[in-house]
């Protein structure tokens, strides 16, 4: 059933309408060009609407029709390898149809109806098929197989079912007979609300890191699969570069990379980057895995706050499956802007620095729809959400980062000194922490070693016990410590500048596998080990560094290859070998 009415008010994307049946987050169109819009308010006088496109030109008087449904995401293949805008319309296919300026109210298919594609098929008549069953399984990409599922809510007994064979998203492939005796057609597509979140059996306690080879994250702030982190800095601190190593890296099975009023150019170049790096999984093109939604600073703001919205609700169609996905959104920053701006149009009475009063239950919206869960399919599946946050100056105080901890159990927090030092990433080691390592040291030693977790906490010890003698070197001086105590800020720098900061753009050093990193903290552990016994031994630490060993082993990281850790023996030996001269 639709509604109309007509336009009342216009304040920039905010809409009112005078009186029709309108229900809150219902679809409309507006004016005579068919905006899309979302009913976000609804009163005795009219309906308050938020325009997902430009609104100029739009005149008192001109109409509102409302589509009947909530605004919904078209699901099914042909979402990856694909781009989309902040409300889920595909940017390639409107470039084909409107060119290189798309205009306002154009409306095109969100999957290209027109590609034929090879369904095998799962079932067949009489066949009881409950709420997420496969019913069909396609090659999305060569990377990726896509799972056809029974909508949630939905039940029955199959009827008919087509053959095996090629297919386009708008094919029935099925029909199920209800228990009340309707028929509903099963096709690859399905729609979903945006802003509802998808049904699960139950929800799993997180067990499994996401490896993501950066050796700060995965040897001291460790992210579950499932799990919840920020990235907060402020500009040129290394957010979105970090945001690209973990989507390029990580082992999630599908990323979705949600640009959220970022700049055209970054987003140009996630594209450029994206199509010419391998996935090192598959050994195909990194874009058959991701899906990147594209709203960037120019768009109009009411899609930024949709954008998100889009994103995760992606994510969970594919965790639903039984994959692991990673969220990227970047920044959630701009997308509270964007509540700020459509809260002041509708005069609501602002709250900490003009943010409206729900920005926190927003946020807890957002990040409680991460998690690893058991799925309707029967298979486990989990979306991880890693966001970004830009507060001006690098202020964590601001209200968006202060909600987005209380919400996040991993916090990676960007260090603006450190990325002036061109120390990447510019994580600091004091200011971040990760609720996940307790929750995670018994899969890092069923799977990398049982001294991982040991070594991790022996490195993030030294770096505090750097951080406090650091207090008094600024005060009186480095020359009056005692040689134990010199021995730490030495050993810290290497964790520093061998351990913590990476390359990006070197081959080896751009990913590291957890076994490495083992391997190099307990290099650096043994060096430590090593010279402890001398100073104890009232060897002067200086005698030791003259030898010119914590330099050798800052460098170990572009020596040892990722697949062949022989040459740590090597390097242990001469440890061994400048202790001995040291003695000496």
């Amino acid at each position: 059933m639709t509604a109309n009415a007509i336009i009342k008010a216009i304040n920039g994307p905010v809409v009112t309408s005078s009186a029709a049946g309108f229900f809150v987050s219902e679809t409309v169109r507006v004016g005579r060009e068919g905006l899309l819009g979302e009913v976000i308010a609804v009163t005795e006088s009219g309906a308050t609407v938020q325009v997902y496109e430009p609104t100029g030109g739009l005149t008192l008087g001109e109409e509102i029709v409302g589509e009947g449904t909530p605004v919904s995401l078209t699901l099914g293949p042909g979402i990856l390898d694909n781009i989309f805008d902040g409300i889920g319309r595909p940017l390639r296919a409107l470039e084909e149809k409107e060119g290189k300026f798309i205009g306002r109210g154009c409306s095109v298919p969100a999957l290209d109806e027109t590609v034929k594609r090879p369904y095998t098929i799962t079932v067949k008549p009489g066949d009881e098929l409950e709420e997420g069953a496969v019913f069909a399984t396609v090659p999305e990409t060569p990377s990726l197989i896509h799972k056809c599922m029974v909508p949630p809510g939905v039940r029955g007994t199959v009827e008919s079912a087509v053959p095996d064979g090629e297919y386009t998203v708008a094919d029935v492939l099925a029909v199920l007979k209800t228990e009340d005796g309707e028929k509903t057609e099963l096709k690859a597509a399905q729609k979903w609300p945006i802003r509802k979140r998808r049904p699960v059996v139950k929800y799993l306690p997180p067990s499994e890191p996401l490896v993501t080879g950066q050796r700060v994250i995965d040897s001291l702030f460790p992210v579950a699969k499932g799990g919840t982190a920020a990235i907060p800095g402020g500009f040129g601190t290394g957010k979105t570069m970090t945001q690209h190593q973990l989507a390029k890296w990580c082992d999630a099975d599908v990323i979705i990379y949600v640009g959220c009023g970022e700049r055209g150019n970054e987003m140009t170049q996630v594209l450029t980057e994206f199509s010419e790096l391998t996935d090192p999984r598959t050994g195909r093109p990194m874009t058959e895995r991701t899906c990147l939604i594209a709203n960037t600073s120019n768009m109009p703001v009411a899609a930024r706050e949709a954008s998100v919205y889009t994103g995760i609700t992606l994510a969970e169609y594919y965790r639903d499956m039984g994959y692991d996905v990673a969220v990227m959104a970047d920044s959630t920053s701009r997308w509270a802007e964007a509540l700020r701006e459509i809260s002041g149009r509708l005069e609501e009475m602002p709250a900490e620095e003009g943010y409206p009063a729900y920005l926190p239950s927003r946020l807890a919206e957002f990040y409680e729809r991460a998690g690893r869960a058991e799925t309707l399919s029967g298979g486990v599946g989990s979306v991880t959400l890693i966001g970004a946050v830009s507060p001006q100056g690098s202020d964590f105080s601001e209200p968006v980062t202060q909600n987005t901890k209380r919400f996040v159990r991993c916090f990676w927090a960007l260090d603006k000194s450190l990325a002036w030092a061109r120390h990447y990433p510019a994580i600091n080691w004091i200011d971040s922490y990760s609720e996940y390592g307790r929750e995670l040291e018994d899969w890092f030693a069923a799977n990398v070693g049982e001294r991982f977790s040991v070594y991790s906490k022996r490195v993030a010890s030294l770096l505090a016990r750097e951080k406090k003698l650091e207090e008094i070197v600024k005060l009186i001086g480095d020359d009056v410590l005692p040689d134990d105590q010199k021995l730490i800020l030495l050993t810290a720098e290497v964790i520093r500048n061998g351990f913590l900061q990476q390359n990006a753009y070197h081959a080896v050093d751009t990913f590291v596998p957890l076994e490495k990193q083992m391997k190099m903290m307990e290099i650096i552990l043994y060096l430590y080990d090593s010279a402890s016994r001398l100073v104890a031994d009232a060897v002067p630490v200086s005698h030791i560094s003259a030898t010119g060993i914590f330099e050798d082993v800052s460098r170990m990281k572009y020596e040892i290859p990722n697949d062949d850790f022989s040459v740590c023996d090597a390097i242990r030996k001469r440890i061994d070998a400048a202790i001995a001269k040291a003695e000496r």
